[in-house]
């Protein structure tokens, strides 16, 4: 891989890419809100091990300026991947691969539909980055990232792109079974993204210090866990339990989708509930809590969508 494109250079995308970049890879990066500041300034990541600056990106406001690359890093919220048809095709040659790293379900298959399923392969990012300002990036805590394969197990390919991301000081990892690691995610974004908006816009600790909302957070852990099994995937009750334990700690934490609420932007609403209860349905797996809360994130979204 000697050239990689970045398509949504916020949080993940920008730390990632930057990291990428740190490294002396070709890195080229889609951004449009930071483009000044980044252009002018450069893009800046605080992380656990210290603080660094891309002096001089390359970065663009459309992907043909970019050109086509080797890798493609899909980074931004799925509700903007109604735009991969245009914004992909730019970048491609006959050997480019497509990796995704974005939450919920489906975001692979909208990404096969455009360049093939053996171009196609998806990741899950375990972190706190946020985008603090345009054009600096902050990641608190190491974090770490799972890399697999659209429907296949892990391939030489694949091996090669966790050793660039190891070679960039990321913690990484491969998988055969991405669909599986994909509802292991869900565990927890379903309950704690959803119910930290539902519950009228609190942090984490606040679910938790609350009786009702605390038991609702692990049933809605076993609803995941259901549907999954329905599915395929056998995920012990024990990994919702490391789930649940595993929060505390984090504090008064506000998990991205609660960020995206607060910032008017548009929610992942249907890749993180919406699909999961569909693929759930699907294979005759009722998932009532979940769908209840997809039910209230949707309506919300939609009158947010309004304002």
């Amino acid at each position: 891989m000697k050239s990689i494109a970045i398509i949504g250079s916020g949080a993940i995308g920008g730390f990632y890419g930057a990291m990428l970049a740190r490294a002396g890879l070709d890195v080229r990066f889609l951004m449009r809100s930071d483009l000044a500041v980044v252009k002018a300034h450069g893009l800046r990541v605080r992380a656990p091990f210290g603080e660094f600056r891309i002096e001089r990106p390359t970065a663009a406001a459309t992907t043909a300026e970019l050109g086509p690359v080797d890798l493609v890093i899909v980074a931004w919220k799925t509700t903007s991947n109604r735009e991969l048809p245009q914004v992909l095709p730019p970048l491609l040659h006959e050997g480019t691969l497509v990796l995704t790293l974005q939450n919920g379900l489906g975001a692979e298959e909208q990404v096969a539909a455009i360049v093939g399923a053996e171009r196609t392969l998806g990741g899950l990012c375990f972190v706190g980055i946020n985008r603090t300002e345009p054009g600096l990036i902050v990641n608190p805590v190491e974090g770490a990232v799972t890399l697999g394969e659209f429907g296949r197990p892990a391939s030489a390919r694949l091996q090669e792109i966790v050793a660039l991301f190891k070679r960039a000081g990321i913690k990484v990892r491969a998988t055969d079974n991405l669909a599986e690691e994909r509802w292991k995610k869900l565990v927890w974004n379903v309950p704690f993204n959803g119910l930290t908006i539902a519950a009228g816009g609190i942090t984490t600790d606040c679910v938790l210090a609350d009786e009702c909302l605390r038991k609702l957070s692990r049933e809605l852990m076993t609803e995941v866990l259901q549907g999954a099994a329905a599915l395929g995937f056998a995920i012990p009750e024990s990994y919702a339990e490391f789930q649940m334990s595993r929060t505390p700690p984090l504090g008064a934490y506000k998990p991205s989708s609660l960020l995206d609420w607060q910032a008017g932007r548009e929610l992942e609403v249907e890749s993180i509930w919406g699909e999961p209860v569909r693929r759930a349905a699907a294979a005759g797996c009722a998932l009532p809590r979940m769908e209840m809360l997809y039910f209230l994130l949707r309506a919300l979204a939609a009158k947010h969508a309004k304002r």
